[in-house]
């Protein structure tokens, strides 16, 4: 899949390089959950009927993120990074990054028909039910038909509902704070997933007897409810059951700071650090909580760690 980043306006020469006739998928697609998914696999497969290249347009940061600074939206589902990986396991051939800007943020309608997705040589364009683009999002999914006028097909998908919900990028996050990962992993059609590079910690866990690898964020992920999980650890092509700790290890230090992720790989003896770890989430087995000894927290340890062999012993079984 070829990556193209654009702004605006754009230039002669980022046309020279990207313009072509294409099917295009448009919206932010935290996530890239089963909403999400269904306006992708609509845009591939119209270009596929049509002769046409299926692409996608997402746009970077969050608008929310820009003209509001809401907090909520400094973390993602899937930084950037990891939804260019999801949209070309899908079959996309050309991702669009369009870096959202105030002065894209002031571009009407109109004008983002006229000078972006026509230049573009967008012959169709596929969208959620709730799309809405140009300043202060006066533009809906409805409008861009309107604006085409018959220069540009539109395709507008509806909600994607499951269990009477709308599954969508809000109700993922709030599963997530609530620990129930197999809930977002139902919406998600995958489960939960972050990553980040395995540094040196404070080397306590190998004294106990529980050696972690100490994962490092280096995208601003949403992180789930803090506590202790269940979860599948992938090291360049192989998978290992672990448990982690997603918390501030109130046993031993003082409250304040950021949480950390120590991941326990089980049956595992390699040397981790410098190299890229990803997490997925399984079960949530309980709350970080503050022991009364080390001897209670080894205890505790050695129970989730029990506990999690056999919660993702039940995934295969």
């Amino acid at each position: 899949m070829k990556v193209i980043e654009l702004s605006y306006p754009l230039t002669e020469q980022q046309l020279e390089n990207c313009a072509l006739p294409q099917t295009l998928a448009m919206g932010h697609f935290d996530g890239v959950h089963k909403g999400h998914q269904q306006v992708i696999r609509q845009a591939i497969d119209v270009a596929r009927a049509e002769g046409l290249c299926p692409s996608i347009m997402t746009f970077h940061p969050h608008p929310r993120e820009v003209l509001s600074q809401e907090e909520t939206y400094l973390t993602y589902l899937t930084p950037l990074d990891d939804k260019m990986t999801l949209f070309d396991a899908l079959g996309i051939e050309v991702a669009y990054v369009f870096r959202f800007d105030l002065a894209f943020a002031a571009v009407s309608p109109l004008q983002f028909v006229e000078e972006v997705l026509l230049p573009l040589q967008v012959r169709r364009a596929v969208v959620g039910f709730d799309f809405t683009f140009g300043h202060r999002g006066s533009g809906k999914a409805e409008t861009l038909d309107e604006l085409g006028q018959g220069r540009l097909a539109v395709d507008i998908v509806a909600p994607f509902h499951q269990d009477a919900e709308k599954v969508s990028s809000t109700l993922i996050r709030k599963s997530l704070a609530e620990g129930a990962v197999d809930v977002a992993e139902s919406l998600l059609g995958r489960p939960y997933r972050f990553s980040g590079i395995v540094q040196s910690g404070d080397g306590r866990g190998r004294t106990i007897g529980f050696p972690t690898a100490n994962v490092h964020l280096v995208h601003p992920y949403v992180l789930p409810r803090l506590g202790v999980y269940a979860v599948r650890a992938t090291v360049g092509d192989a998978t290992y059951p672990a448990v982690m700790n997603l918390g501030f290890k109130p046993t031993f230090n003082a409250p304040g700071g950021a949480p950390t992720a120590e991941v326990h790989l089980f049956d595992f003896q390699q040397d981790l650090y410098g190299k890229e770890l990803q997490v997925d989430f399984c079960f949530f087995i309980r709350e970080e909580r503050k022991f009364g000894s080390v001897g209670e927290l080894i205890a505790q340890i050695g129970a989730d760690a029990e506990q999690a062999r056999k919660l993702l012993g039940s995934l295969s079984s």
